[in-house]
């Protein structure tokens, strides 16, 4: 699924601010994980291509699978698949989204569901996108010092999104430092 990065990059750049930062009656503007990720998926839908076996799925119960039962993941929920039904084998990308407000126990919980799946599911590819204006190099670095905390943390791509009509960007990739040999011992 090369085909991912030019996807999500240009369905980040048509959110409209109406669904970036939804309004409420009578207060400020919030941002809301959900409305962010319905828009986000109805965007990639209609950039997703005919000729793949890939589907894009959002927010898939696991509670019932069999095999993710067996492997420790049954209780997660990821906010997008990309995948093909019905096959473990060949399971491209995960993708977990947040404000850049999130705390800490949140981060930590959506880089280990990322972890799980990769290292254990067997996806291909993490993605951690964050969105909103202060999606920047202050939460990039939250986010790294969080991250240097897993244990076995596979590669995930740290993608921001600050603003509306613009395209998120992988701002980074963090992974957990590999053990040297020599030091276990």
């Amino acid at each position: 699924m090369h085909r991912l990065t030019r996807i999500l990059t240009r369905a980040t750049r048509d959110i409209a601010p109406e669904y970036f930062r939804l309004n409420i009656d009578g207060g400020d503007p919030v941002y809301r994980e959900r409305v962010y990720c319905y828009e986000l998926y109805h965007r990639m839908r209609i950039r997703w291509p005919h000729d793949t076996d890939y589907r894009l799925n959002g927010e898939i119960d696991k509670a019932a699978h069999p095999i993710l039962m067996q492997l420790g993941a049954a209780h997660a929920k990821p906010d997008f698949l990309v995948h093909r039904p019905g096959h473990m084998a060949g399971n491209h990308a995960i993708i977990e989204v947040k404000t850049f407000r999130a705390g800490n126990a949140e981060i930590r919980s959506d880089l280990e569901k990322l972890a799980l799946f990769l290292n254990v599911v067997g996806y291909q590819r993490a993605i951690y996108l964050v969105f909103g204006e202060g999606a920047d190099l202050q939460v990039l670095n939250r986010i790294a010092n969080v991250a240097n905390q897993i244990p076995n943390l596979p590669p995930v791509e740290v993608w921001l999104h600050q603003e509306a009509g613009t395209a998120a960007r992988c701002a980074a990739t963090l992974q957990a430092e590999p053990v040297a040999l020599d030091a276990i011992g």
